[in-house]
C-alpha cells in the first residue's frame, strides 16, 4: 500500500522546515562517531577511575575488545510504574556478559508521579522535571565510556526526558526498556464514578481511598491510557522498543527476557558490531509522523503535542501542531481505551494491542513503513509479538484480526474517521483539545466565561454552587513560565458533574490536562499563555466564548475585549516553597508550549 497523500505532505512540509537545523545536527553526531570509541581518549588514570568499582568486569573493560553498556534509570519503589526497574540492572549486566560485552549504570534520573501531585503545588515542578531528565541523562552519559545506551523509564516526563538525552548522544545507539502496566484492578469507569460522588458530596474519603487503592494497587503502569502508556506506544512507533515490548506486565518470565533482549541488541547495535545503528538515524521525520499517527489512531494523551514537539527540536526536527491536527484528520481511530473506551491497556494488548494497530495502519498506508527501529530496518517487524518457548523468547506473527472490536478495529472500519486530537485558533489564541472521549454534542460549546487565576478558586466556586448554567470555565496564569505549566486534571470531576446535570460545560487553560482527560471538551496549552499578555489575560467574567472542535476554532465573540489592559494577578505564592524557588530560571527560560516548553536549546 503506498503510503497516503496527506503522510507524504506532512513529512515533506516538516523536512523542509527542518532542513537546516537537522543538517547542522546531523553534522554534530557524525563528528561524534568520527571520534570513535569515546573511552578509547581517556587516559590510564580516567579508565582506572571509571572501572575501579566494576569487579569481574573490570579486565573486560581495560582492554577494551567488548562493547560497554550504559544503563541510565529512572528506578524508584515510590512510582509503582518504575519499581520493576530495581532488578533490571542485574539483568541488563548478565544479558551483557553472556554477549561478550559489559555494563554499568551510568546514572540515575529523577522520576515524579503526576497522579501523586494532582491538584497539590508539586505538580508546578512536572513539566520542568522532563528537561530535568534530560540534563541529568546527560551528565550520566558525559564520561564518554559507552558505546552504546539502554533507557529505564516509563511515565510522564521520563521518557520524552531521555528521548531528549538520547538524541544528544545520538552518534550512541539506544533502546528503551519498559516495565509494563500493573495487573488490572477496580475498572477506571467505577475508579471516576467514585471520585465524582465524592465531589458531589455523595460518598466519604473512606470509600474514595478504597477505590483507589483498588485501582492503584500493584507494580507497573497505571492501567487508563494516560501519558505514560501513550509514551509506550510511541516508543514502539517510533522504533526504540523490541517489538511487542510495551504492554507484558512486570516480573513475568516474558519480561525479564524482552529486558535480557534489549541489552543484547543494544551492544550488536554499537560501532563495535556489523549493525551499527545509532539514535540519530532512526528518529528522522518520518518516525515522529509515525509517532503522531499513532497517537491519533489510538487517541493517546495531549501532553504529547508538547512533548514530541520537545523531543524532535532535541534532534533538529521541528514540529507544528498543524502537524499534528492535519494527519488527525485522515488518521481514523481504531481503538478504544479509558478514558475514551471502558478497556484498560491489558485488555487493550490482549486484543491485539500495538501490533495489530501497527499492522492495520501499514495496510492503510498510513505510516512510513520503511524506518530505522532497533530491531532492524523496516516497521513491519512490530506487527509482530514476543513469545517464550522452552524459556527461549522469539517473535511471531501477531493477531491479523481484532480479537474485541470494541477495543480494536480495523483502519477500513474504524471507531470514527478521524485521530483524536484537535489543533484549535481564533481570537483567544492556539489550543488543542483532545476529542477522542468527548461526545459529538459537545464539540461546539458557545458560554459566558467563568474566570479564575488558579484551579483552587475554580473548587470554591463549585462547592458554593455558583457554576450555574451554561458556561466556559477560563482558567488561566497556568502557563508555564507563570508556574510551570501544571495539570488541572483534579478539575475533571467537578466538570464532569456539572456536564451530568445538562449544563453545557467547557475548560479553556493556558495549563494542561492529563493524558486521562475525558467527557469534557477541553482547549488546553492556550498561546500565548497569561503571564505574556495572551488574550486569555484580558477575558471577564461574562464575555462569551466559542469552543468549536468541529472547525478548529477558539474565539471571544464579546467586542472590545483586544482594547483590555491584561490582568496582573500576584502570582508570588508561586515563586517558593517544595522547591519552586530553585526553578526561577527555568520559569524565564522556558519556550511556549507550541515550541515544546523547553527550558534549553534545540532548534530555533
Amino acid at each position: 500500500m503506498p503510503v497516503h497523500p496527506t503522510l507524504r505532505t506532512v513529512t515533506d512540509r516538516i523536512e523542509r522546515r527542518s532542513r537546516d537545523s537537522r543538517a547542522a545536527y546531523l553534522d554534530r553526531m557524525q563528528a561524534a562517531r568520527d571520534q570513535g570509541v569515546a573511552r578509547a581518549h581517556l587516559s590510564c588514570s580516567g579508565q582506572a577511575h571509571a572501572y575501579a568499582g566494576a569487579g569481574a568486569d573490570q579486565q573486560a573493560l581495560a582492554t577494551g575488545n567488548a562493547g560497554n553498556l550504559g544503563i541510565i534509570t529512572a528506578y524508584n519503589d515510590m512510582l509503582s510504574a518504575h519499581r520493576p526497574f530495581e532488578h533490571f540492572p542485574d539483568l541488563i549486566r548478565d544479558a551483557a556478559r553472556e554477549a561478550g560485552g559489559t555494563a554499568q549504570v551510568a546514572g540515575g534520573v529523577p522520576a515524579m508521579c503526576d497522579g501523586v501531585t494532582q491538584g497539590a503545588p508539586g505538580m508546578e515542578l512536572s513539566l520542568f522535571s522532563r528537561d530535568v531528565i534530560a540534563m541529568a541523562a546527560a551528565v550520566a552519559l558525559s564520561h564518554g565510556v559507552f558505546d552504546a545506551a539502554v533507557f529505564l523509564g516509563v511515565c510522564d516526563k521520563i521518557v520524552p526526558g531521555l528521548v531528549i538525552a538520547a538524541q544528544s548522544f545520538g552518534h550512541l545507539p539506544a533502546v528503551f526498556l519498559p516495565a509494563g502496566p500493573m495487573t488490572s484492578g477496580l475498572p477506571n469507569d467505577e475508579k471516576a464514578k467514585v471520585r465524582q460522588q465524592f465531589a458531589a458530596g455523595e460518598v466519604g474519603r473512606e470509600a474514595l481511598m478504597a477505590a483507589e487503592m483498588a485501582a492503584y494497587h500493584g507494580p507497573g503502569t497505571c492501567t487508563f491510557y494516560g501519558t505514560a502508556n501513550t509514551n509506550q506506544m510511541l516508543m514502539e512507533f517510533m522504533g526504540l522498543h523490541l517489538p511487542g515490548a510495551s504492554f507484558v506486565n512486570p516480573d513475568t518470565p516474558l519480561r525479564d527476557a524482552l529486558t535480557r533482549a534489549g541489552a543484547r541488541r543494544a551492544l550488536e547495535l554499537s560501532a563495535l558490531g556489523d549493525e551499527y545503528t545509532p539514535v540519530c538515524r532512526i528518529l528522522d521525520a518520518r518516525a515522529f509522523v509515525n509517532g503522531i499517527v499513532g497517537l491519533n489512531a489510538t487517541g493517546g494523551s495531549t501532553n504529547h503535542l508538547i512533548h514530541l514537539v520537545a523531543m524532535a527540536r532535541a534532534g533538529g526536527i521541528l514540529l507544528d501542531w498543524q502537524d499534528f491536527s492535519d494527519l488527525s484528520e485522515v488518521t481514523p481511530l481504531v481503538a478504544r481505551v479509558y478514558p475514551n473506551g471502558l478497556a484498560d491497556v491489558n485488555h487493550f494488548h490482549a486484543a491485539g494491542g500495538l501490533g495489530y494497530v501497527i499492522g492495520t495502519l501499514l495496510e492503510a498506508g498510513l505510516l512510513h513503513p520503511d524506518t530505522e527501529t532497533v530491531a532492524g530496518p523496516g516497521l513491519a517487524r512490530y506487527t509482530q509479538e514476543p513469545r517464550l518457548s522452552d524459556g527461549a523468547l522469539h517473535w511471531q506473527a501477531g493477531a491479523g484480526d481484532s480479537l474485541n472490536d470494541k477495543i480494536l478495529r480495523p483502519a477500513s472500519d474504524p471507531f470514527q474517521p478521524s485521530g483524536g486530537l484537535k489543533r484549535l485558533a481564533g481570537s483567544l489564541g492556539t489550543g488543542v483539545m483532545k476529542v477522542s472521549a468527548v461526545a459529538p454534542e459537545h464539540h461546539v460549546v458557545e458560554a459566558p466565561a467563568r474566570v479564575f487565576d488558579d484551579q483552587e478558586a475554580v473548587k470554591a466556586a463549585f462547592k458554593a454552587g455558583t457554576l450555574t448554567g451554561d458556561l466556559v470555565v477560563v482558567v488561566r496564569f497556568q502557563g508555564p513560565r507563570a508556574n510551570g505549566m501544571p495539570e488541572l486534571h483534579s478539575l475533571t470531576p467537578i466538570l464532569s458533574i456539572l456536564q451530568g446535570r445538562g449544563q453545557k460545560v467547557a475548560l479553556v487553560t493556558d495549563g494542561r490536562m492529563s493524558g486521562a482527560s475525558g467527557k469534557v471538551p477541553a482547549a488546553i496549552h492556550v498561546c500565548p499563555e497569561a503571564l505574556d499578555g495572551g488574550p486569555i489575560a484580558r477575558l471577564r467574567d461574562g464575555d462569551v466564548v466559542r469552543v468549536d472542535a468541529v472547525a478548529g476554532r477558539l474565539d471571544i465573540l464579546t467586542e472590545g475585549v483586544e482594547a483590555r489592559a491584561p490582568a496582573n494577578p500576584d502570582l508570588s505564592s508561586n515563586r517558593a516553597g517544595i522547591g519552586r524557588e530553585l526553578f526561577a530560571g527555568f520559569r524565564d527560560a522556558v519556550s511556549p508550549a507550541t515550541q515544546g516548553a523547553m527550558v534549553f536549546g534545540g532548534a530555533d
